[in-house]
């Protein structure tokens, strides 16, 4: 069986996540006192006890994320052994690279931190957003933001019909009732701190290469199909430009899954709390089932696979 293993980004955090699976598993906690060494704040505390307002500020959310991904990856016994190609979701991207080893945790915790930082300071708040639109084609969506002055443009493919616009808030508002008048279903502004995944979000690139290159990064053991192109990259030069280029561009999502479906993929595991990116795998295809392992029955189907 060809395995996939996903990893979700922002969004998918709450207060108290995880707690369940960490009194039954040690290591999970372990991972966190690790992060807090590298932070120089006690994260679990953060992760469990709020407020939800701080653990939903990006460079919170980010790191948060990543451990707590992290974690439940190393908890899956045989999850080295079995998976054929990884992916993860904006954010979640790094904790696939950190579980694929192109970089150490220490490093990948550090990193994000500074991502989420950088990107928070790109542009100020309440200047810039973003939306969900469901219910209308890609190129419906593109030519709505296309239509309004200002910026703002597509920013997550999620699923067909499912796609997250982003920019400056003028244009993002002219945007949902651009939508809705070409027959979106629903389309409604998010509770988010930034317009991610948008040009605006340029600003931040030069200082987040330089972060990025004062790391190590190599080739991860396991293929990581990347947000920008939905390929694996051919090498560390291109993983890295990649990564800079992921925070101003969309995130390929409904391509990503494609293209590991036209690899073969049978199978995905959600390495993360919560099930956001199985939802999105069934709307990208019904008959991919999608394991979660933040629940004690999810970690325990999928170390049966």
């Amino acid at each position: 069986m060809k395995l996939a293993a996903i990893f979700p980004g922002q969004g998918a955090q709450s207060v108290g996540m995880l707690a369940d699976i960490a009194e039954a598993h040690a290591s999970v906690k372990a991972k966190f006192d690790v992060a807090s060494q590298v932070l120089g704040f006690d994260l679990w505390s953060m992760v469990q006890e709020g407020p939800a307002e701080v653990l939903g500020s990006t460079e919170n959310t980010q790191p948060a994320l990543l451990v707590a991904s992290v974690a439940l990856w190393e908890l899956w016994s045989a999850g080295s052994e079995k998976v054929n190609v990884m992916a993860g979701h904006s954010l979640g991207e790094y904790s696939a690279l950190v579980c694929a080893g192109a970089m150490s945790f220490e490093d990948g915790v550090r990193l994000v931190r500074t991502r989420g930082e950088l990107m928070q300071r790109a542009v100020p708040n309440g200047q810039g957003g973003m939306a969900a639109v469901l219910g209308l084609d890609d190129d419906a969506i593109e030519a709505c933001c296309a239509s309004v002055a200002g910026e703002v443009s597509a920013a997550n493919y999620n699923a067909p019909g499912q796609v997250v616009i982003a920019g400056a808030m003028s244009a993002v508002d002219e945007a949902i009732e651009a939508c809705k008048a070409a027959g979106a279903k629903r389309a409604l502004k998010l509770d988010v701190s930034g317009p991610f995944h948008s040009k605006l979000m340029a600003a931040a690139a030069d200082d987040f290469s330089q972060a990025l290159d004062a790391i190590e990064v190599v080739m991860p053991r396991i293929p990581v199909v990347q947000n920008v192109g939905a390929s694996v990259a051919k090498d560390v030069g291109e993983l890295k430009s990649n990564l800079v280029e992921q925070l101003y561009s969309p995130v390929q999502w409904t391509a990503s899954v494609q293209s590991m479906l036209s690899q073969g993929l049978q199978q995905c595991v959600e390495c993360g709390p919560g099930n956001v990116l199985a939802g999105l795998v069934k709307r990208i295809s019904k008959e991919t089932p999608t394991i979660g392992l933040s629940k004690m029955a999810g970690l325990e189907a999928a170390n049966a696979l």
